[in-house]
């Protein structure tokens, strides 16, 4: 990587100086970035041509099937399916058209909004379910022994980035 020109560096001159990549961190950075942007594409593909479900509508409604009388906040589950609210409404929506969630305002403080997975929308879930894991063992954890993954998991805990208002 080349250095910034002279502007750059005067934006930015609080930021404690510039540290440019060496071979490890930057072998690091590339594996992953190419996990990030490659691995959902892979593990979408099966559910699509299975099931006609995004990844992302996949882990809405495994979240959902998993919480407790299968509600959820919308905040909570953008962060559990990691994505933003706004995407989360937009899926949110389209499975309610086609029967597979309901929101509701949440009893307990009317600020938020629930969402709550119906029989229909756990039906799909578990159709979906064995085509995830089978593409989550083949594409990721047949690779890795216990060693690999138990590193992947505290590596995952250290750079997990929860929002001010989660929980």
């Amino acid at each position: 990587m080349n250095g910034a020109g002279e502007t750059g560096a005067a934006e930015h001159e609080d930021d404690e100086e510039l540290r440019w990549l060496d071979e490890q961190e930057k072998a690091a950075w590339t594996g992953m970035i190419s996990l990030v942007l490659l691995l959902p594409g892979k593990l979408e593909s099966p559910l699509r041509q299975e099931h006609g479900l995004t990844l992302f509508e996949y882990l809405v409604l495994s979240h959902l099937s998993e919480a407790p009388q299968r509600k959820l906040r919308m905040g909570e589950l953008a962060f559990l399916a990691s994505g933003s609210l706004s995407r989360l409404s937009n899926v949110t929506k389209r499975c309610e058209q086609r029967g597979w969630v309901v929101r509701t305002p949440d009893p307990a403080d009317g600020r938020y909004t629930l969402a709550e997975l119906t029989d229909a929308g756990f039906d799909i879930v578990r159709l979906a379910a064995p085509t995830h894991l089978r593409s989550v063992r083949r594409i990721v954890l047949d690779s890795l022994n216990s060693a690999d993954q138990k590193a992947l998991t505290r590596i995952a805990q250290k750079l997990r980035i929860v929002p001010d208002d989660f929980g």
